[in-house]
């Protein structure tokens, strides 16, 4: 490890793990340290060897499942070409943010076709899960969110039609990124292809419409969401209409967790604030565009 350290750049990103550039063995590469979660780095490794060949994931180079607080279990992965898709998208023309969310639509189909038999946390390098318990009305129950008697009835409203969507969808568990969006994908913006994802730290096997809801949790851009949304009808693996709203739906969980880290970063501010937004009008969509227009 004390190679890695003279050279090692720290890279944005990553909640549970500090994640650094680093050099070895002559070639560019990517560390990635488990303080806060040992046990984390041996699902990491078994999950990048699971989807590689299927997703644009970095090949492992080295990796140490064990350890302790002072020399920790760490993640040596090659680091993947391309520039963050969230920087590309910024300035991307209504061409090329088709190919982009053509790409995505592509991404989570093949996520949304890798099978598992219940919902839960991976607990080992075995990819055992641990299921969740409780329902997600007792979630909020147990969480601080600090809303008036009224607002956490309008919260209930929202979840009780949540549940209603879900139960008329796809019924079955799949591989769930759990932060599919544009800063964990990287671009070549020469050919536009999508080089990576990266990240799966919050992965988990859940609903098939979750990394949907993630993706489009704050998008306004309808430009890149159709091609989504076509792609993802088209394979066959989430028929149907509204597939936002069960995207919304199953992304509850998620941005309930990211809600109660409010004071951490803006990301999570803003979706403190769209939790606010659904507990006062009662609305899953709460006032986000309608994404399922056709243009």
């Amino acid at each position: 490890m004390s190679d890695f350290a003279a050279s090692a750049v720290p890279l944005p990103g990553g909640y549970q793990g500090q994640t650094y550039a680093v050099s070895a063995g002559g070639e560019d590469a990517v560390l990635k340290l488990y303080v806060k979660d040992p046990g984390r780095a041996a699902v990491d490794a078994a999950l990048l060897q699971l989807v590689r060949g299927l997703l644009p994931v970095p090949r492992i180079l080295d990796v140490k499942r064990e350890g302790a607080p002072d020399d920790p279990p760490y993640l040596l992965t090659e680091r993947l070409p391309g520039v963050n898709l969230a920087v590309y998208l910024a300035t991307a023309g209504a061409d090329e943010r088709r190919q982009v969310g053509q790409q995505l639509g592509e991404l989570l189909t093949r996520l949304s076709g890798m099978p598992f038999r219940s919902f839960g946390l991976f607990r080992d390098g075995d990819l055992g899960i641990e299921p969740l318990r409780g329902d997600l009305d007792q979630y909020v129950d147990s969480l601080d969110l600090g809303m008036t008697p009224e607002q956490r009835a309008g919260l209930g409203s929202v979840i009780d039609h949540a549940e209603d969507l879900l139960a008329e969808g796809v019924e079955r568990f799949c591989l769930v990124h759990s932060d599919f969006n544009p800063k964990n994908l990287l671009v070549d913006p020469k050919t536009v292809r999508i080089t990576g994802l990266i990240d799966w730290e919050f992965s988990h096997a859940g609903s098939p419409y979750a990394d949907l809801g993630n993706l489009l949790r704050f998008c306004t851009d309808p430009v890149l969401a159709r091609p989504v949304l076509d792609v993802l009808r088209g394979s066959g693996l989430l028929p149907g209409n509204a597939l936002v709203d069960r995207g919304r739906a199953a992304d509850l969980w998620a941005l309930l967790d990211l809600s109660t880290r409010a004071a951490d970063h803006e990301i999570a501010a803003a979706a403190h604030r769209l939790v606010f937004r659904m507990a006062d009008t009662g609305d899953l969509s709460a006032g986000r565009p309608d994404l399922e227009v056709v243009l």
